[in-house]
């Protein structure tokens, strides 16, 4: 008997193997050919290996409490390729879903053309011309944005990336750059193959050539002898946090916008993607993109307040340590700062509670905040103390925000897990915003204590590419609604 059920689970994986290698190559056609991504319940399934595939599927049963199945969510995409659909997110996990309830009533053809025909559209270009994206700084944020951007470059109609620049370090330096793009301690090797070419001082990441460029000042370069044109340029340096300083951008040929991927001071729009975009305008140039921890909380923020409402609040961050930090005991201008990041736990003062009011005015006053660096190089903790406007049990705000995290306009930054296992290193690599702990949620009457991880790193700038795309208009439409 036991031998049997070895022969039969393993029969089972095999099956669902054979059918998730069977969705690959339909997952990026649709892509290259059509724009469209291809989602389980948030989670995109381009540039997916098989295994990543499996594994999505399971996520999306874990919190359903329902089986999912490649088995199930194939003659969606098979029926999704027999379309002629126009650039979009698709939600095959949603899709299925639904289908399922329908029950056999209508054929799996017929289903997709019905749901899809606000997208069954014909091919078509998402702009008239690609949008030009450059960065200013090719540190852990603007080497984790080139990756994201290139995966995302998909048939080449919607940002390219086409620049770095920085100061000149050394003779190899091109070099050297390209080997920190290829490989990362935190974050592993780079999904795809990079070579650089030497007389054209370019990096080549899966096709796409990403010119490295020198300059001391941002207004000393001339873009537009590149080909450069109507940038939006990404300023990851922190050097400039003002309109003074980051208006120095765009005195360079070539560049029509500037995102500064920091606080922002005085009156530079700071945003949360996904929270306030109506702030991005055309008639503004310079904005801010906040800060991690921001965007970590913002989210969880806004849905708590929206659904209990929040009094008041404390938020303490347990961050990880940044290259503003010492490796050893040395001088520093900031107290504490100075004492070696890998040794000790750092108390230091965050001006993400302050900077929630600048994405939600409606808390203004209503929180404190405070951090502390630990000796972990990535992913950090949000702790929320709030006191809410009603009481709520922690089944309440938990299956509140699970809905948030699968089905909502805030489905891109708030994920949810209910594992009772995961630590920080479980986080590395996630492109939400903030992901809610909910076995770690406290509620008493009308207080409560909410958990949010974030990869302080790659889920940033995720939220930096998702601000780019509406900035460009390369927002796709998701369906189903």
């Amino acid at each position: 008997m036991n031998n049997q059920m070895q022969v039969t689970y393993l029969k089972e994986w095999q099956h669902l193997e054979e059918c998730a290698e069977c969705m690959l190559p339909l997952i990026g056609k649709l892509y290259r050919e059509h724009n469209v991504v291809t989602t389980v319940y948030g989670r995109t399934l381009v540039n997916s290996t098989t295994i990543d595939i499996l594994k999505s599927h399971r996520f999306a049963r874990l919190i359903l409490d329902d089986e999912l199945s490649v088995l199930d969510t194939f003659p969606i995409v098979e029926a999704m390729t027999r379309l002629d659909l126009a650039p979009a997110r698709v939600d095959i996990g949603k899709l299925t879903v639904r289908y399922k309830a329908e029950g056999s009533g209508i054929g799996v053809d017929d289903f997709a053309r019905r749901e899809l025909a606000s997208v069954n559209t014909g091919r078509s270009p998402i702009l008239s011309e690609p949008r030009d994206v450059v960065l200013y700084g090719f540190g852990r944020i603007g080497r984790l944005l080139a990756r994201i951007l290139v995966e995302k470059a998909g048939s080449g109609e919607k940002l390219r990336i086409r620049a770095a620049v920085v100061r000149k370090g050394g003779a190899d330096d091109l070099a050297k750059r390209a080997s920190l793009l290829r490989r990362d301690s935190v974050h592993g090797h780079f999904n795809g193959i990079i070579t650089f070419d030497e007389q054209e001082n370019a990096i080549i990441a899966n096709g796409n050539m990403i010119r490295i460029i020198y300059a001391d000042a941002p207004e000393n370069v001339d873009y537009t002898q590149y080909g450069i044109k109507n940038a939006i340029l990404i300023d990851n340096t922190g050097k400039w946090r003002d309109r003074d300083g980051l208006g120095r951008h765009l005195k360079a040929k070539g560049i029509d916008k500037v995102i500064l991927t920091a606080p922002g001071k005085g009156d530079i729009p700071n945003i949360v993607a996904g929270i306030n975009n109506e702030l991005i305008t055309p008639d503004e140039h310079i904005f801010s993109a906040a800060s991690c921890t921001t965007n970590a909380i913002v989210p969880v923020l806004k849905a708590v307040n929206d659904r209990f409402g929040i009094v008041s609040g404390h938020v303490e961050t347990c961050h990880s340590y940044t290259n503003d930090q010492n490796l050893i005991d040395n001088y520093h201008k900031a107290s504490r700062r100075g004492r070696s990041a890998p040794l000790n736990m750092v108390i230091t003062e965050t001006g993400a509670a302050k900077a929630v009011a600048k994405a939600l005015p409606e808390l203004t006053g209503k929180l404190t905040g405070n951090a502390i660096r630990v000796p972990t190089p990535n992913v950090s903790l949000a702790i929320l103390n709030l006191e809410l406007g009603q009481e709520a049990s922690v089944a309440e705000i938990n299956g509140y925000l699970r809905q948030i995290s699968l089905d909502s306009a805030l489905q891109n930054q708030i994920d949810y897990t209910n594992s009772s296992e995961v630590v920080s290193s479980d986080f590395v690599g996630s492109r939400h915003a903030g992901v809610v702990d909910s076995l770690a949620t406290i509620s008493q009457g009308k207080r409560c204590v909410l958990y949010v991880w974030y990869d302080n790193e790659f889920g940033y700038s995720c939220q930096v590419v998702r601000m780019v795309q509406k900035m460009a208009g390369v927002e796709l439409p998701s369906v189903p609604n």
